[in-house]
């Protein structure tokens, strides 16, 4: 199985029909996983592998490591795929694996290390030198008003805006009920803008 993955990370992922089709797409994978379908397997594994990772290595900041539960989160998809019941979306079903295989393989984790994704997602190829500095300079602020919230408020930030999470998936992520999941996500979001707000940042776009 390990060398069948280190095969199917040379495949592209299909870029990039909607969420509800993405979601459906990927339930039929999963079926199809469920029976054995090895080129259903790669495909899945090319559409989230990336996501995954970035996900895990957050949590970890050790690269090495982060590779490895990567692998683990995929085994457990091909090994169990037949359990999913479809009461969420694919990609949450996957990241709720990968949540607790991190935990695992690092019990205490408290950082999570944000990338520039976030700030990458509000530039644009067009925008004038300007704006992009702009941009690059509310992207330190940002990172610097990241690392002043929990690390619970630092994982609903990752989850709602890194993996595009709603808070009916953070829910299942986290194994929270909805009225918990959303009371976090409302608290992340205000001390995350008052963080924003306390460094001169505009915060109505978080």
């Amino acid at each position: 199985m390990q060398t069948f993955l280190a095969s199917a990370a040379n495949l592209k992922p299909v870029r990039r029909a909607g969420p509800n089709a993405r979601s459906s797409h990927d339930a039929v994978l999963l079926g199809r996983i469920a029976c054995g379908d090895t080129a259903a397997m790669r495909l899945l594994f090319a559409n989230h592998q990336v996501a995954v990772y970035r996900f895990v290595l957050r949590r970890l900041r050790d690269r090495a490591l982060a590779e490895d539960v990567t692998s683990e989160v995929f085994l457990d998809v091909w090994r169990h795929a037949g359990r999913f019941e479809g009461r969420s979306a694919v990609s949450t079903w996957i990241l709720a694996i990968a949540r607790h295989k991190a935990f695992s393989a690092r019990p205490r984790l408290d950082h999570i290390q944000l990338e520039d994704d976030m700030m990458e997602a509000n530039g644009n190829a067009d925008d004038d030198p300007g704006t992009i500095l702009q941009a690059q300079d509310r992207g330190i602020v940002l990172r610097k008003c990241i690392t002043r919230l929990s690390a619970e408020h630092r994982e609903i930030i990752d989850l709602v805006y890194y993996q595009e999470q709603s808070v009916e998936s953070v829910a299942t992520i986290l194994g929270i009920p909805r009225n918990t999941a959303k009371t976090r996500v409302f608290y992340a979001r205000k001390r995350l803008s008052d963080e924003l707000k306390k460094s001169g940042v505009d915060s109505t776009w978080i």
